[in-house]
């Protein structure tokens, strides 16, 4: 079969762009109350004073990172509206960082250049707050403003969220010189409520919580970037509606509907047709469906990813259904060969509670009688392939796998 000539023709699609997750919208739709809240929030600072602490939570797609780069950049645009008003915003994504020292490490070379960065191993912890007091101070602006987006990646080793939000009030930075706020973003509803009391006082002086969409405001979203993504009459008129539907009782996630949206239409332009109709949506909605776990999986933090290889390898090794102790001890082998921070069992425990959740476990409880007593087994609940695929992909876990075999035995 000879290649046909590659041409810009498209029935269905005028800009396609819009649909994908790299897109950022001009405006938030159906997010008026946070985007309210959060300018309310950040007032403090167009007046000059110590920015309030700000916790956003909710879970993935519901545009919490979107309002995040939007309202501060309106405010970094507005700023030139006030006299002695200089503020500056430090971004750092913690999915793979797992403890308070990788995210201070992190943090620390936001304010370096390339070549003088500082390496993940080696130095103190006290050694590295030091450098990032330093560096923070030394900052030629009137507020910083440092984004911890997925930070409940750390999990329960903290100090990190304890020593940012107080870093004036303790003296480390000094507020004549720059004036510290922390933006924290999570996804897990759960993460505030596993903090030190000390650290949800000072982290979460403002809450706001991102719900999930519902199928109303989903239509509204997919029809105001359906105008620029797709050609004039390629939609019928019950596509929208129906993607709005299946997001909005399955997930709430205006990214979940924009996907489903966007194959709908890749379904249709493969088949020759100029319409995206109910039946392309119902073979869309079973694609995204079947990526919808990978995608989810691939979301987890490093530690969810290391439990589950180690409750991956016992499978192998027929050691499943587990306690959570045995568990524990793969886990603990694992983390160690790869130089993984090792989390505390109890940190573990809530990883596996997490997993639960999301479905891809599940667990029987077990009664022993007065000398065993009770607890709980906990298996695997979706596809050891797929996750086999999911962590020889992810950057830490991969290093786990030997070439050849499932996966490298740790001992």
């Amino acid at each position: 079969m000879s290649l046909e000539p590659f041409t810009d023709d498209d029935p269905i699609f005028r800009r396609e762009s819009v649909l994908r997750d790299t897109y950022t919208p001009e405006t938030l739709v159906e997010r008026d109350r946070e985007l309210r809240e959060f300018q309310n929030a950040l007032k403090p600072v167009v007046k000059g004073e110590i920015p309030k602490n700000i916790f956003l939570y909710g879970q993935t797609g519901v545009g919490k990172s979107i309002a995040t780069e939007m309202v501060l950049d309106r405010l970094k645009q507005d700023q030139e509206n006030f006299d002695d008003l200089n503020v500056e915003v430090t971004y750092v994504l913690c999915k793979n960082l797992t403890s308070s020292y990788q995210v201070t490490v992190e943090l620390v070379n936001t304010f370096r250049e390339p070549e003088n960065q500082i390496s993940g191993t080696g130095h103190s912890h006290g050694a590295v707050l030091a450098k990032l007091w330093q560096h923070i101070n030394d900052i030629d602006a009137t507020h910083l403003l440092i984004v911890l987006d997925e930070i409940d990646s750390v999990g329960t080793d903290d100090d990190i969220l304890y020593q940012l939000p107080r870093a004036n009030a303790n003296g480390k930075v000094d507020p004549n010189n720059v004036k510290l706020g922390v933006i924290g973003i999570s996804n897990d509803f759960t993460f505030r409520d596993q903090l030190d009391a000390r650290v949800q006082d000072s982290l979460a002086e403002d809450e706001i919580h991102f719900p999930p969409y519902d199928s109303n405001q989903l239509r509204t979203i997919l029809h105001d970037r359906a105008g620029n993504a797709f050609v004039d009459g390629a939609l019928a008129d019950d596509v929208i509606p129906l993607c709005a539907a299946f997001a909005g009782q399955e997930t709430g996630s205006a990214r979940q509907a924009l996907k489903l949206l966007y194959k709908s239409g890749d379904l249709a332009r493969s088949e020759g047709v100029s319409m995206v109709e109910e039946r392309h949506v119902r073979a869309a909605q079973d694609l995204v469906e079947a990526g919808k776990a990978k995608d989810e999986l691939e979301a987890l933090p490093s530690q969810s990813h290391l439990t589950l290889f180690a409750m991956l390898q016992m499978a192998d090794e027929g050691l499943l259904p587990a306690r959570s102790t045995d568990i524990y001890d793969f886990y603990d082998r694992a983390a160690r060969a790869i130089d993984a921070d090792v989390k505390s069992i109890r940190t573990i425990r809530s990883r596996l509670s997490q997993l639960l959740m999301k479905g891809f476990l599940k667990k029987t409880q077990r009664n022993e009688g007065l000398n065993g007593g009770s607890f709980f087994l906990y298996e695997l609940d979706i596809r050891e392939e797929l996750i086999r695929e999911v962590l020889q992909e992810d950057d830490r876990t991969k290093q786990l796998f030997s070439e050849g075999s499932k996966q490298s035995r740790i001992r």
